[in-house]
């Protein structure tokens, strides 16, 4: 799925890089698939070849599996900033949690890493099965 990616112009394309092995993870993409209304968020797993080669090709910092990162307009934001970005795409009802960018990005990502440490014991494993049409969203 790779031509996906190169036939968009990557400064215009909105990427969520997940851990596919985290059953939290995979209900969050799965939480923000069914949120997405613009349907225009495609998806990554951090251990796929896809963001190993757009991570280095952006020269990015090799990506840490416990973060959440959100491509987009060019920026690559990670863990609290990432997902108060991605909520962007989705309705007006789930924007106004966007207003939680105005908390210091110290808070915000102290709460982000006391849950991410936990996510694999708070969140059993999940496999998020996308149904046919969401396929074309993964580029992993």
């Amino acid at each position: 799925m790779k031509s996906v990616f190169l036939s968009m112009e990557s400064a215009e394309q909105s990427i969520v890089f997940y851990d596919g092995d985290c059953g939290f993870c995979n209900r969050s993409v799965a939480w923000v698939m069914k949120r997405d209304y613009t349907q225009q968020i495609f998806f990554a797993s951090i251990q796929s070849e896809f963001t190993s080669d757009f991570f280095t090709k952006n020269k990015f910092e090799i990506p840490d599996l416990s973060t959440f990162y959100f491509y987009s307009n060019g920026k690559l934001y990670s863990k609290s900033t990432a997902g108060l970005k991605v909520i962007k795409h989705f309705s007006v009802f789930w924007r106004i949690l966007g207003f939680g960018i105005i908390i210091p990005r110290f808070m915000r990502d102290y709460v982000y890493d006391a849950i991410a440490k936990r996510r694999q014991r708070l969140f059993k494993s999940y496999c998020f099965i996308p149904l046919e049409e969401e396929k074309k969203r993964f580029l992993s």
